[in-house]
């Protein structure tokens, strides 16, 4: 943590890391084409399977403390679709992720659904106890960095492959092939590989303020960084400056990168970018975003500390509050990789 006393951000304490961020994990992409390979890590015995059911990974511990891995033996995952090889982790201890979403619960989920975030859990009656399904965006704080990489990617390609079960050239069933990290048509010889969508999210500030929104459906109060998919054959910074210009009638000088995180809600790579505004009148388009505000330093501290009557902070682990926090620490300056404006 960073302790921000005697600064503008006062009492405010910054999180340390960014969820998601990576964690240096050995990917072993070496290892999918090889059958043998594959065999011999599945029969390791540090090999662990981490399944999922509905885009929720297995976790353990109350509160969340960590992701539900089990032996790749372990009763109850004979329903699981075919294991995506995710890499080795410490020690070369094999770890692979299974789509669980054709078992069906006893009990019907229960628990409230605010429209924004899934808080009901699901409790397989074959798994150790202390494990259930729950929503990623819930406990990703509480996950370590390597347990929160092999989350996001495992979240990222099951849903890839439950949302791209056909060949997108000739319509015929796709077959999963490279250990999960390619679908092949047997038809017409295609292949498929995951898809992740570029996203640029700006910290766009005009002397002492920064421009900030919010989309209809939000939890009352919370607003965050505009942000938008990059489109084809656009650069990031001209990226920026559209969707700023879109969203809000703002427009952006120069551009400078900050850092990425991978978003996996589905299947996102969020690029964080400082621009400099060139204009303060704010008008929004109604069907992109609810409504857009200048919000000075001062009543941003209000935000993360809880005190502010309108504003509330992005949620923690994103990057929108990852980057807002060290906007008021005065850090996001700090030898940025620049773009060409």
């Amino acid at each position: 943590m960073t302790d921000l006393s005697g600064s503008p951000a006062g009492a405010l304490r910054l999180s340390a890391a960014l969820t998601f961020g990576g964690s240096g994990l050995d990917r072993a992409a070496h290892m999918r084409g090889d059958p043998a390979a594959l065999a011999a890590a599945w029969a390791h015995p540090g090999a662990r399977v981490l399944p999922l059911w509905r885009d929720k990974p297995l976790v353990t511990g109350s509160p969340v403390d960590g992701l539900g891995w089990l032996a790749v033996d372990q009763p109850g995952l004979t329903e699981a679709g075919p294991p995506i090889f995710l890499g080795l982790d410490a020690g070369a201890a094999p770890r692979f992720a299974v789509d669980l979403s054709g078992w069906t619960p006893e009990v019907p989920p229960e628990g409230p659904l605010d429209g924004f975030l899934d808080q009901s859990e699901q409790v397989h009656p074959l798994f150790p106890g202390d494990t259930r399904f729950a929503e990623l965006r819930a406990c990703m704080t509480r996950l370590s960095a390597r347990d929160a990489e092999l989350a996001a990617t495992a979240r990222a390609l099951t849903g890839w492959h439950a949302r791209h079960g056909f060949c997108a050239k000739c319509g015929a069933a796709s077959l999963p092939a490279q250990a999960g990290w390619q679908r092949d048509c047997p038809a017409c010889g295609a292949h498929h590989f995951p898809r992740t969508d570029p996203v640029v999210i700006m910290l766009v500030t005009r002397g002492n303020a920064v421009l900030m929104g919010r989309s209809p459906g939000w939890p009352e109060k919370m607003y965050s960084l505009l942000a938008g998919f990059v489109e084809p054959g656009e650069t990031l910074e001209a990226a920026v400056r559209r969707e700023v210009f879109e969203e809000a009638g703002v427009r952006v000088g120069r551009v400078d990168y900050i850092v990425s995180q991978p978003w996996p809600f589905p299947a996102s790579l969020m690029m964080a970018c400082r621009g400099e505004a060139l204009s303060a009148e704010i008008t929004i388009d109604p069907a992109e975003i609810e409504e857009a505000r200048w919000v000075s330093r001062e009543e941003m501290v209000e935000a993360h500390l809880g005190t502010h009557p309108e504003i509330t902070a992005a949620r923690p682990g994103a990057v929108a509050r990852y980057v807002v926090e060290r906007w008021l620490a005065d850090e996001t300056g700090a030898a940025p990789v620049p773009l060409q404006v």
